[in-house]
């Protein structure tokens, strides 16, 4: 793969470990040969011009995430830690140029989203993430890895930087490489499943019945998740006894049908869980990369925050939600294991409506736009957010406040608003929220014009799908600025092109002249002064129309500029002069200082 570099401001690397992990599962037990293995791989030199790469393979439950977070907790060295989920929980990819941009984030990297990708080309992220984990000691722990193709782009040719992939596969495409031994893992040894059981359970159950006990973990086929399921179910009936466990794990898999413990655990801790409580979990699967914190569960199962915070909190002890690092204003934040997911999913089309489902959604929606209309009247100038509706536990306080919730929950609006569009079903809704993000992100002075993109591409399949011509040209226009802005001259040229298109019918005259004057801006940038003049002499015809004096003059400046690059220096003269003489009439004194600057360098 080739491997471009990017020149960035970025902070120093910290003298001490910075530690950037989620918290991982608690106890930890056994795994001593696997990371006995992980530190030997790990001790080894890199090949030139590698990273050094280590895979830990196993299926979903299997603890392969808190094997990878507990060796980066021991690794010795003074490494930046970093972590990054590349998989969606129901198993999908993420790609490779947004997990680039969070890395670059954390690292501080500034105008991390400063690029877009050019249509067919590497995302300028993933080379920038290279270049910045440069010259660093980074231990970069990559979660959820779907295949080698996603992991490719992200790896550094820095031999310092440690890199812990931790995927279901082998990712034999990195082969070619890097000489990669994967840690696979498979059930707990019996000693270190009964000593996870004690550390949940407590020592005088388990030690009174040690044949009990070794019998849950083999009906638990010795894996981490469904023995932490049932360990919860045990401490949460002080009178029952292991064998008690064992009992009912068979019979809820025998109800189930299930032959994987772990779906006979989760079927069993479900049915025992409040009716509120295995519906806000149930509801969970409808939030953005499945994460949530009393903002979003509230919303979706419409109840007060406290109420909501309360739930999760209990769902989290029931090992039923993972534990993920608070929002930016100390907020918990929790996420539904991938391990779970589909199982909850086929839970919630069983037992909700889909008109209940879709005013979950719809409820989600509305308070996210809510919060970004907060954060606005907080960040704009002139503004207060004295009259917010919002409760008390949701409200953000201050511009600082709105600020760094907008920063830290970029993605989860930004998913929100991809799904709701996606399923098509709550356009309206999810229109306001995009509108609300294109006013508000820019106010956080970070906004990434990746991010923008992202937006304006949304309004223009909306547009699309309803038939809405005005709209889908307004849409394009926008994306033709960011891919200009971007320098992606022929993208930007196309994207105007078709935004022409648009503007015809019903003839949108204003759209079809900022249409024609980027397209011929595009075409001056190529380096094709003949197109550029004749996009911009169409331009022209259209602002005179229209009247506007101000559009007419600056495209006769371009127009001039276009005739002098083909040697016409007449038609530049008379053009100048033209735009010159709007000019005066205007009173734009910065403009006619320009266009004389410009018309004395054609006279000499």
């Amino acid at each position: 793969m080739a491997r471009k570099t990017a020149t960035m401001d970025a902070r120093p690397a910290p003298a001490e470990p910075v530690d950037r992990l989620p918290r991982g599962a608690e106890p930890f037990t056994g795994r001593r040969a696997e990371l006995a293995a992980l530190r030997t791989q790990a001790g080894r030199p890199a090949e030139p011009g590698c990273c050094r790469l280590l895979v830990i393979a196993g299926r979903p439950g299997s603890g392969r995430t808190a094997l990878a977070l507990r060796f980066a907790r021991s690794h010795p060295t003074g490494h930046e830690v970093l972590f990054a989920r590349l998989g969606a929980p129901d198993g999908t990819a993420l790609e490779s140029g947004a997990v680039a941009r969070r890395l670059l984030d954390r690292l501080g990297v500034s105008g991390s989203g400063a690029a877009l990708p050019a249509d067919g080309t590497e995302d300028p992220a993933c080379a920038r993430l290279r270049a910045a984990l440069t010259g660093r000691d980074t231990l970069l722990v990559l979660d959820g890895v779907v295949d080698a193709e996603q992991l490719g782009p992200l790896l550094p040719e820095e031999p310092r930087c440690l890199v812990v992939a931790v995927t279901a596969g082998p990712l034999t495409g990195l082969a070619d490489r890097f000489a990669v031994d994967p840690v696979i893992l498979r059930g707990l040894e019996e000693a270190a499943a009964v000593e996870l059981l004690t550390g949940v359970v407590g020592g005088t159950r388990v030690s009174c019945d040690p044949v009990g006990a070794v019998e849950l973990v083999e009906a638990c086929a010795g894996r981490p998740a469904p023995l932490r399921l049932m360990a919860g179910w045990l401490r949460d009936r002080p009178k029952a006894a292991v064998p008690d466990a064992v009992v009912a794990l068979k019979e809820a898999g025998a109800d189930g049908g299930a032959d994987d413990p772990l779906a006979a655990a989760l079927a069993l801790r479900y049915r025992a869980l409040p009716v509120a409580q295995a519906r806000m979990l149930r509801m969970l699967t409808l939030s953005p990369g499945q994460r949530a914190d009393l903002r979003t569960a509230s919303a979706l199962v419409g109840c007060p925050a406290p109420e909501a915070a309360a739930a999760l909190h209990a769902l989290a002890g029931c090992e039923l939600l993972d534990e993920e690092a608070p929002g930016a204003d100390g907020t918990p934040r929790y996420r539904v294991p991938g391990r779970l997911h589909g199982r909850l999913v086929a839970l919630r089309e069983e037992r909700d409506r889909p008109a209940e489902v879709q005013l979950a959604r719809a409820r989600l929606l509305e308070r996210l736009v809510r919060l970004v209309d907060s954060a606005r009247a907080l960040l704009e100038p002139g503004r207060t957010a004295a009259a917010d509706p919002l409760p008390g536990p949701l409200r953000l306080r201050t511009a600082e406040h709105a600020r760094q919730w907008l920063l830290g929950e970029r993605e989860l609006l930004l998913g929100a608003v991809e799904d709701a569009i996606g399923q098509a079903d709550l356009d309206g809704s999810a229109g306001r929220l995009v509108s609300a993000l294109l006013r508000t992100l820019p106010l956080t002075g970070e906004a990434a014009p990746a991010d923008l993109h992202q937006l304006h591409t949304l309004v223009l399949r909306t547009a699309e799908r309803h038939g809405t011509p005005r709209r889908a040209a307004a849409a394009l226009l926008n994306l033709a600025d960011l891919q200009a802005a971007a320098g992606h001259w022929e993208s930007a040229a196309l994207r105007y092109r078709e935004a022409l298109d648009r503007s015809r019918e019903p003839l949108d005259e204003q759209a079809a002249a900022r249409a024609l004057e980027g397209a011929a801006e595009c075409y001056r940038s190529l380096g094709d002064p003949v197109r550029a003049a004749d996009w911009f002499g169409r331009a022209l015809a259209l602002r005179q129309g229209l009247g506007e004096s101000a559009g007419q003059a600056r495209v006769l400046a371009r127009t001039a500029e276009a005739h002098a690059a083909q040697r016409r220096y007449d038609e530049a003269d008379r053009e100048y002069r033209a735009a010159l003489a709007l000019l005066r009439r205007l009173g734009d004194e910065r403009g006619i200082r320009a266009v004389s600057a410009a018309l004395e360098n054609l006279r000499e």
